[in-house]
């Protein structure tokens, strides 16, 4: 058992267990019913990735790859245009369309508007040791601007350090809010391959990945899916990515990523695909 299942199934029992269930929630089912989850809060998980320690659980496939392409939609493109989405094959986005085919302004608008992936490579090569590495695009003027989603993975904070003779470039993800079984694992892997992807721009090596969530939850529909991923029992074959070479932030594309047993993990639960 990896430690992305150890957390998995961890987690998974706690909000189970211990969870809290919301009170009038936001989003609806498609029947109009409205969705209540339960879930618990302040929930962190460490990755060592210098010591292959993916966070990318075997209990069920996920889609990493359509996941690192909405990196490139937000962090290369800065689009929050749904036909660009498309382009990439990213579909998820289009219930969240605000009326005029873009999610608002949100996610890559919020990049590009900020200039923040930028500001970060430079600051990072120019100032490898400073504790100021953060990008955040919940930003206050963005969300008043336009109607849309406010953005669930929405800080990431950078810090490097020298171990030996290497730089470690390490990466925290801050989340508000999380659908455990549905979107979590994605979320994970696709910022683990902007860490990548930062790291090999910059000449630095990736260390460690964490991960905090504030709301970690699951949908009441989804219980009996829940039980089915506890019973399930783990692979032995991780699932992995890297990084082939290093190259300009901007000039990576999904084919300079490796992928590891991602044709092992078992299939999806159909119940899982009914998310919110």
């Amino acid at each position: 058992m990896n430690k992305a299942d150890v957390y998995y199934k961890t987690n998974l029992k706690k909000i189970l267990d211990n969870g809290c269930w919301d009170v009038d929630p936001r989003p609806k089912y498609n029947d109009g019913t409205p969705a209540h989850s339960k879930f618990i809060t302040g929930i962190f998980e460490e990755y060592d990735i210098s010591k292959e320690e993916f966070p990318i659980p075997t209990l069920r496939n996920t889609a990493i790859k359509t996941g690192i392409k909405e990196v490139f939609w937000i962090y290369q493109k800065q689009s929050s245009s749904l036909d660009d989405a498309h382009d990439m094959g990213i579909k998820w986005w289009d219930e969240w369309d605000i009326g005029n085919n873009t999610i608002g302004q949100r996610y890559g608008s919020t990049i590009k508007k900020w200039n923040l992936i930028d500001n970060i490579l430079k600051t990072l090569i120019e100032e490898p040791f400073s504790r100021r590495h953060i990008m955040n695009m919940y930003q206050y003027s963005d969300l008043e601007e336009t109607k849309g989603l406010y953005p669930c993975a929405y800080e990431t904070i950078f810090s490097v350090r020298k171990e030996n003779n290497d730089l470690m470039l390490d990466m925290t993800l801050i989340q508000r809010s999380s659908d455990y079984i549905v979107a979590n694992a994605i979320n994970k892997g696709q910022y683990l391959a902007l860490q990548m992807m930062i790291a090999g721009h910059c000449d630095y090596k990736v260390g460690k990945f964490c991960h905090l969530v504030q709301n970690l939850h699951i949908y009441d529909r989804h219980i009996n899916a829940v039980n089915e991923l506890l019973n399930k029992t783990p692979l032995n074959d991780y699932p992995m990515f890297h990084l082939k070479e290093k190259k300009n932030f901007y000039d990576y594309t999904i084919n300079d990523f490796e992928f590891i047993n991602f044709d092992k993990p078992t299939p999806l639960i159909s119940e899982l695909e009914l998310g919110i």
